[in-house]
């Protein structure tokens, strides 16, 4: 080989380790994808709210807090409410209602968005100020209030098909108001 040879490889081979490391690193993160994901699952596993299930709902009490966030809280709030939901729909699914097969692709398409966060989290945790960090532990802790509610309103019921009617109604509504915040934060 020529040395004019080995110094384009050389370059190229450069050039692509950069793109990847770049790639790597940088937050890919789409919000309103993840949404879609979630309320398509929550959609396809129980439609329509059953009738025999109407004395089953409650407030759980979304923590409105949260709308109020600025950009830079919007990774860390949604990276917790994945958390949240994956760890919710590891426990008591009603495997005789729901397809035990749908809800194991939700659970990994779940689990593969909180791996793309943390991407996003850790370049953003370099940038975050403590009154920031501050608004971050407030935000997360309300919305850890607000999935102990559910799960306690989840086990009260000792996990009965309506008991996760109502909750995943619950979680239509709030990925909805998830969906107003990633929207908000692309304009």
């Amino acid at each position: 080989m020529t040395i004019m040879v080995q110094r384009s490889l050389l370059r190229i081979c450069i050039i692509l380790a950069l793109y990847i490391k770049i790639s790597r690193s940088a937050c890919l993160f789409q919000g309103n994808k993840v949404n879609y994901h979630i309320m398509n699952f929550l959609w396809k596993m129980g439609g329509y709210f059953p009738q025999q299930c109407l004395r089953e709902t409650t407030d759980f009490r979304f923590p409105m807090e949260i709308t109020k966030v600025t950009q830079k809280n919007i990774i860390r709030i949604t990276y917790e409410f994945l958390q949240q939901i994956f760890q919710l729909f590891s426990k008591n699914v009603p495997v005789d209602v729901w397809n035990t097969s749908k809800i194991e692709n939700f659970q990994n398409g779940i689990h593969h968005q909180i791996e793309e966060l943390e991407t996003c989290l850790s370049e953003e945790q370099l940038k975050a100020s403590s009154f920031q960090t501050w608004i971050q532990k407030s935000s997360t802790y309300s919305i850890k209030n607000y999935f102990q509610r559910i799960t306690n309103f989840l086990r009260d019921k000792q996990y009965s098909h309506c008991s996760w009617e109502a909750v995943q109604m619950e979680l239509r509504t709030s990925n909805i108001i998830f969906d107003s915040l990633w929207k908000k934060k692309t304009t």
